[in-house]
């Protein structure tokens, strides 16, 4: 199958020219501040016309609000300067995870003032550098720290509290508002966004028990955000559910309206894995705290294609559904891929001639893309596809565990090494499409 993308409307690019980058520019500052340059060269060497990578409110404004660190701006001017010099389009996000630490200890996402401190952090950020940057997005996977900070006990502040899960989700929205409000108030060149993991609930079978089990996941882990961003409301179907089991979060008097201001110019989308679920196949105890897996259970489809690495499925029609969905029920908006990948453990397993030959991260890449090319042939609005990554970079999970990039990175020596599918893409990326 040949697949070659139509010219498309986003940053100039061709949809799959549009190639992204999060390096571990912020995780490793004491050598990204060393070889930052040697990696925009790599990344100009290997035909991206983008990058994404975010900003540190940590680093940036240390205490949360106040006074602006000086070395953070001077790195990001140097470091967004050498890009556009290249030819590299920044696309900017103002949160990834990293808070300020005085801002956590203050409740992090269930206090409100926390809320308004980011609204300033944005508004800074955009005074800043909007004079050059035209591609902003507020959060990368905001459902992330509600799951790993409140549900299910794999990030800091480690609580499982559902209630106070939905808050945290709810402020983050009013955070993303926020900063939307502040950025069109400002009327700066370009347009704003959000960037986040959907991941296609899939039912066992259509018996109504299973179908009704997947609309709840798609509720509570895809709708929670999507539909505040894209039609400035929470579905009402997730309102009734949260009401029924008295897990809504509290509400003020301009809420609403300010919901409704957040609604985006683009959209990013990470994708990795479906979601399947079925009905429960057995009662709940009624006297646990509620969770979202009273509503649902997890089903392993039969068959399934697995990264054993990451012990996710691999289901490259899921990229079709969702750009599908966000056309025939979300009035076709603007979005590309911001995030698809594979990572492999131990890929030394694979060196041929001193490079890394992982052609089966080119079989992961080419069939999404296929799928995803089949969805904008058929109309949909979708303007280009990011990778995750550029080159191997650090996990808030499992740090270096997997590697996802198109570069190896040495961590002894800090060499950088083209793997066999950087050479790929890079030619797919040269002749806009591949055979």
């Amino acid at each position: 199958m040949a697949v070659k993308a139509r010219p498309r409307g986003m940053c100039g690019s061709s949809a799959s020219r549009v190639v992204f980058i999060r390096a571990s520019v912020q995780r490793k500052p004491q050598r990204s501040n060393r070889h930052w340059k040697q990696d925009i060269a790599l990344l100009k060497q290997l035909k991206h016309n983008s990058f994404r990578t975010s900003l540190s409110w940590a680093r940036l404004i240390p205490d949360g609000v106040g006074e602006v660190n000086p070395q953070a701006v001077s790195f990001y001017n140097h470091v967004i300067d050498e890009l556009l010099a290249q030819g590299i389009t920044p696309f900017i996000t103002l949160f990834h995870f990293d808070m300020p630490m005085v801002m956590q200890e203050k409740g992090g996402w269930e206090n409100r003032d926390v809320v308004e401190a980011f609204g300033r952090y944005a508004q800074t950020c955009f005074t800043l550098f909007g004079d050059r940057v035209k591609h902003w997005f507020t959060f990368n996977e905001p459902i992330v720290p509600v799951e790993g900070g409140y549900l299910y006990d794999f990030h800091y502040p480690n609580v499982v509290d559902f209630k106070r899960a939905a808050t945290v989700a709810y402020h983050t929205v009013l955070a993303h508002s926020t900063a939307v409000r502040a950025w069109r108030a400002g009327r700066y060149d370009g347009e704003i966004g959000v960037v986040l993991n959907l991941t296609p609930s899939y039912p066992r079978s259509q018996h109504p028990a299973d179908v009704q089990a997947a609309h709840h996941a798609d509720l509570l882990f895809n709708r929670s955000f999507l539909d505040p961003v894209l039609k400035g409301e929470y579905p009402a179907d997730l309102v009734a559910l949260l009401k029924t089991y008295d897990q809504l979060p509290a509400c003020q008097p301009g809420d609403r309206q300010l919901i409704a201001d957040g609604k985006i110019d683009l959209l990013g989308i990470n994708y990795y894995q479906p979601r399947r679920v079925k009905c429960r196949d057995t009662a709940v105890n009624p006297q646990a705290p509620f969770m979202p897996e009273w509503l649902f259970d997890y089903y392993d489809m039969p068959g399934r294609k697995m990264n054993p690495y990451r012990g996710w499925e691999i289901y490259a029609p899921g990229i079709y559904d969702i750009i599908t969905n966000l056309r025939d029920n979300y009035g076709n908006p603007r979005c590309f891929i911001s995030e698809n990948g594979m990572g492999v453990e131990n890929e030394q397993r694979f060196v041929q001639a001193g490079q890394i030959h992982d052609d089966y991260r080119i079989d992961f890449i080419s069939e999404h893309l296929k799928w995803l090319h089949k969805g904008i042939s058929e109309g949909c609005h979708c303007l280009g596809y990011h990778m995750w990554t550029f080159i191997d970079n650090w996990s808030w999970l499992n740090g270096y565990k997997n590697r996802y990039g198109f570069v190896q990175l040495d961590l002894a020596t800090q060499t950088r090494t083209v793997k066999k599918s950087g050479e790929w893409f890079a030619a797919t990326a040269e002749h806009n499409g591949f055979d």
